[in-house]
Order: structure tokens, then sequence, then C-alpha cells
């Protein structure tokens, strides 16, 4: 049987897994790490840069540069464009899967073709299917979707499979917010109830730190966004890394680029307080107490009852964000597990479940449904008909498999077809809702208006849902089921699809960390005083020419005293994720 891999793919970083007999273990990337950032640039010979050499990229050169595209999945007419190059969100996400399934490969010194991939637990049916639409153009097999704080859930049941508890998992990574209530007992893990917000995260918090700091300066985050790109781009950075300082400090300073995005020798330098980004949060803060709330009464628990609180994602790790959670709870949060990778480890659990690794074959897990799954309807309001009402079939945070069945009856007299419009969402109007697709059942007996239909919707772990309708009269049945595909391409224009991803060219893998480097150096270059920029330049020269002479021992020598230098002056070249957090970060 092939191994499946378990991916981790996040707004801001991502990882890959898999399943060892130790235990779960991360993959390294090509640069060495763990977490490669979700970036995808391209440079100015049109190669495709995906990771740390991306992200260094897009600080010198943004327009060139896409991010967080993650919140874009499902958005068919978004696209980011990458120097003359448009790229919908599926295939920057494909970028980063294939450069995942290319690591994995080195790793295991075989081909990789199966993977479960995390998405967030609010992920809607549409962005469910476009995730696995980038699996496919990346050349994976998606075997399943999971939700992410139920792999988060999987990798601390692993831990913990001697202990009945129930549990809060908090997620909030670089660019969503997740609540999943868990229970653990005999090996299960059960699912009772999943909550979240698509546009929270790390990220924001930057940006509202961002904003705070041009507003001292007379200015607008979003007038000048687009207008002086560089200069974001460039503050934004600054920002990141004072807010990982103010994890353990009172105070950081935050250094403020030009128009042009350039610093000034010495840089024009504003210092803030741990409570003044509190204060600039403040609003993103109280974003987080309504999922939470939402979980703990669809699971029908009071705070009490939870008695174990486990943070996921890097900006768990504000304090800001903590004490949030520790006074809406009531208790201290656990921290045994690794924030930025217990997703990627808890994928690839479920991976091995997956693919039957005797490893776990006494772990079960259980899932809910995030959405409320219905049809459209007609009421009858001041003696009118009216359409457009939703009525729910399979309500949210139902634990699936499940099967439920609703009854619905025609209109008019003598109707013999009805239209089953399926949707997704929590509103009572279809209108603001997800329309998932219709079908008609024909057949009806000619009659009085109110012939009986009984409406069944079925809904398995794999995402498949089959929705069944009856005429009671005759039981005749019209079925319809709403799998999962390729965002309703053809095998022909997948095949496609996939040919056009494939023919974009991609750095080669062995020469990413000299690359990295490079782009690295250049990007602090421009941020540093007059006399160092001469030092840094002699060192880049030397080491452009070993690389150009394919001197193996100059470019290892010259490598060394790069990163050397790099590092007296740069705090933020290494593992630094959306959330302006580190890998290894002290939680």
């Amino acid at each position: 049987m092939p191994v499946i891999v378990g991916i981790d793919l996040g707004t801001t970083h991502s990882l890959v897994a898999i399943m060892e007999p130790e235990g779960p273990r991360l993959i390294p990337n090509e640069l060495g790490q763990m977490l490669t950032p979700s970036v995808v640039g391209r440079d100015d010979a049109g190669t495709i840069l995906v990771g740390g050499l991306a992200k260094e990229l897009q600080v010198t050169r943004p327009e060139r540069c896409a991010s967080v595209f993650k919140r874009q999945m499902g958005e068919a007419k978004w696209t980011a464009d990458l120097g003359g190059k448009k790229l919908t969100a599926i295939e920057l996400s494909s970028c980063v899967l294939r450069s995942l399934k290319r690591d994995a490969e080195a790793y295991l010194g075989h081909d990789v073709t199966d993977a479960v991939i995390t998405v967030p637990a609010y992920f809607n049916e549409e962005q469910r299917r476009a995730t696995i639409m980038a699996g496919k153009l990346a050349g994976l097999n998606v075997a399943r979707i999971l939700n992410e704080p139920t792999a988060a859930a999987i990798a601390y049941g692993l831990t913990h499979q001697d202990q009945d508890r129930m549990a809060l998992v908090v997620d909030l990574g670089g660019g969503t917010f997740d609540v999943s209530i868990v229970e653990l007992f005999d090996g299960t893990i059960e699912i009772r109830a999943s909550a979240g917000e698509i546009f929270l995260g790390g990220e924001d918090f930057t940006n509202a730190l961002a904003s705070v700091v041009l507003q001292q300066q007379g200015l607008q985050f979003e007038r000048i966004e687009m207008s002086q790109p560089l200069r974001i781009s460039r503050l934004r950075r600054e920002c990141e890394g004072a807010k990982r300082k103010l994890t353990a400090e009172s105070h950081a300073e935050i250094r403020l680029p030009d128009q042009a995005g350039e610093f000034s020798d010495p840089p024009a330098v504003v210092q803030i307080s741990r409570e003044q980004f509190e204060q600039a949060t403040a609003r993103l803060l109280d974003q987080l107490t309504g999922p939470i709330r939402q979980a703990l009464g669809d699971a029908r628990l009071n705070r009490s009852q939870i008695q174990d609180v486990i943070l996921v994602g890097g900006a768990t790790r504000m304090p800001c964000v903590r004490k949030r959670i520790e006074d809406l709870l009531q208790q201290s949060p656990r921290f045994s597990l690794n924030p930025d990778e217990v997703v990627a480890l808890g994928a690839a659990v479920h991976a091995a479940v997956v693919g039957r690794n005797e490893h776990v074959t006494d772990l079960v897990v259980t899932d809910v449904a995030p959405f409320t799954l219905g049809v459209e309807i007609s009421n009858e309001v001041a003696g009118q008909i009216r359409s457009g009402y939703f009525l729910p079939v399979i309500n949210r945070n139902t634990t699936i498999p499940v099967s439920r069945v609703k009854q619905v009856s025609t209109l008019q007299a003598f109707q013999t077809s009805v239209k089953v419009r399926v949707y997704q969402g929590e509103s009572r109007k279809v209108a603001e809702n997800t329309l998932l697709g219709e079908f008609e059942v024909t057949g009806i007996p000619r009659g009085p208006a109110g012939q009986a239909i009984d409406i069944r919707f079925t809904y398995d772990i794999n995402g498949v849902l089959e929705a069944e309708a009856t005429i009671v009269e005759t039981k005749k049945k019209a079925t319809h089921v709403f799998q999962r595909k390729s965002g309703n391409l053809s095998q022909k224009q997948l095949a496609e699809a996939v040919e056009r991803m494939q023919a974009l060219k991609m750095h080669p893998r062995e020469e990413t960390a000299n690359r990295y480097l490079l782009q690295r150096a250049e990007r602090l270059y421009a941020e540093l005083p007059i006399r160092e920029r001469d030092a840094l330049d002699q060192l880049l020269r030397a080491f452009e020419d070993v690389l150009d002479l394919n001197d193996k021992e100059g470019i290892e020598s010259l490598r060394e005293m790069l990163q050397g230098f790099l590092a007296q002056f740069d705090d933020q070249g290494e593992n630094n994720d959306g959330s302006g957090y580190g890998q290894n970060d002290a939680v």
C-alpha cells in the first residue's frame, strides 16, 4: 500500500508529515526547515518560487509574489498577478503542494501520490472542492479532507489515549480561526461541535499593528497599500518582528520605511508597548468570543465541563490571545504540543488510519458536518406564497456519517414535477447560503396541491452527500450525489489544467538553499546602513563568483561567512510564521 502523507496546507505556512513506527514525523523542506511559507513568487526569468525563497522575494518585489491566498479558495474569479502571470488561489495552492510533495519524495526516496490535506473546519463545500482540485493539479490523490482542529485533536489524543477527557481546541493560525469541542474516550476521538471564522488570524493582527503605526504618521493603511507596496511590505515585516518580540517583552521598536520603502540612516523608529498592541487589536480579540460560545452551545456544554483547552496555530502564542481565552473559559490552556506542528502531525496520523497502518489500527475518529445542509422551500407570508426559504435537513455539528429525512409537498394542483435545490449555510434565506446543486423529481400523480415528497440526505465521512427524493404515494425515487469533484471540471479539462501547471518552471530543488541565501542577503542589503552595506556587498560578490565557478569548497566557505553576517543583522530570516512567531520560540 502506498505511503499516504499528511499535509497542513496553511494560510501562512504549510507542513508535510508521515507516520513512522515511532509516531508521526515532520518532513523538512529543501532549506532544512519544517515550516514552508505559503508564499508563491515568480522571478524575472519566469521561474516559480515557493516557500522561503518566495517570502524573501516578497519583501523586495511584492508585485511578483502572492500570499494569504488560502482565504480566496473557492473564489473562481479571484487571481493574483505574479509579474504578468495570473494564477488562481487553486493554482497557487497547488504550487505549495507540489513543493511539499517534492520534499516528501526527497525524504522518502520514492514517489508520493496520496495525501490527507487539512482545511479550516469552517471551509464550505466550494472551498473544500477547491482544495481537492489544488491537490490534483499538484499530482496528488486527495484521500481525505480533514478539519484542522480535528487533526490537532488526533495528535493530542494520540498522546493521551489512556485518558477520558472533554477538550476544546482553539486554532488561531495565520489566516483562520477555528474552535472544536472534542471528546476522548477508549481510543476514540469524537468531534462534538465546530465553529469558526475564515477571516481572522495572525495576519490581521500584523495588519492592525501596521495600521496603527501609519495612523500615527497621518496615513491610512488601505490608501497606500496599492500605491506604495514596497513600503507596506517592509513595514509589515517590521510589525511581525515587533509582534513576536512583544510576546516576551513589554516594548518593541519598529523601523519606519519611507514612501519608496527605504530605511534612512539612521532609520526613523517608533516605540510600541504591549498595551498599545492589545488596544490596536481589541476588535480582533473580541471576535474570538462568538465561535467559542457557538461551539459550546451546539455541543450543549458549559465551560465548567471542558477539562482541557488546547491551543493550535502560531498566533495563539500572543499573550493577549491566551489571556482572552483563559478569561472566557476560566482555565489555563495546555501547551504540550508545538502549536505550529500539531495539525500536520494529526494529519499524518489520520493518513495512517486511512492507509490502514498497523501502528494506528485501534484509533477511531468521528467528525461533524461543519455547515447545515438543506433545500429551498416556499412559505405562505401575508396570504402570498414566497420562495427562497431554507429548510434544514442535516444541521451543523451533526456527527457524520448521518442520514436524515424531511417531508415537503407540492404547491399547485396538478403539479407533476419539483426541482430540488440543495444549499449549505446557516441563513433562513437561501440567497445568503451556498447552492450545491439541484435535481428534478418527475412523475408526481396529478391531483390537488399538497402531494407529499420525502427528502432524505445521507452525508458520509468522505464529504459525499446523497440527496434522495421519494414521492410518498408512488414510492418513485430521484437521487443525486453531490461529491467533492474537481471544481466541476470534466476529465479532459482536469487533464489540461494539470498539464498547464506542470508546464510552469519550478525552481530546481538542489539550488534553492543558495538562491534563498542570496535573496535574503539582497533584502537585508536595502535595509542596512552604508558601512554594513559595503561589507555585505563584498561578501555577495565573492559568493556569486564561487557559484558561477561551481567551486564546491568555496561555496561552502562563503555560505558560512554569509550566514554568519546575516545572523548579526537579521533576526527574522529563519522559520518566521505569518503570526510573527518562529517555530522554536518558547511557548
